[in-house]
């Protein structure tokens, strides 16, 4: 045991010219730049665009209330969004043709084609 304690004290004590501590220094020096620049996490929050969420308050599905949440279509995401009006906020159609015109449906929910809105996960 004492011996390769031994060793490792004459190792470090061996003397290191300049251009070798330089060297190591330098080498050392590259590598960290390289974990900094180039090899960086590339994650990004993403945005995504989509529609507020609708739902039907009746089973006979004429009245609607917006439920808060923000519906993207490619690929089908679905959250919370400030673009879209609270949840029991009610829905209003200025005819059944803008109804017809402006209630869709993708991704297992109903939406407002009018009533755009974002978010970013």
């Amino acid at each position: 045991m004492n011996n390769k304690f031994d060793e490792l004290t004459k190792s470090m004590a061996q003397s290191v010219t300049r251009r070798g501590a330089l060297k190591k220094f330098g080498v050392g020096l590259a590598g960290m730049a390289l974990a900094c620049f180039g090899l960086a996490n590339k994650a990004r929050a993403t945005t995504y665009q989509g529609y507020c969420v609708i739902v039907a308050t009746n089973f006979e599905g004429t009245d609607f209330i917006f439920n808060g949440t923000c519906q993207s279509l490619d690929p089908c995401h679905l959250t919370g969004s400030a673009d879209c009006p609270a949840y029991g906020t009610p829905v209003t159609f200025r005819n059944k043709a803008d109804l017809r015109k402006t209630l869709k449906g993708a991704c297992l929910s109903n939406y407002k084609s009018d009533k755009p809105c974002s978010f970013t996960v």
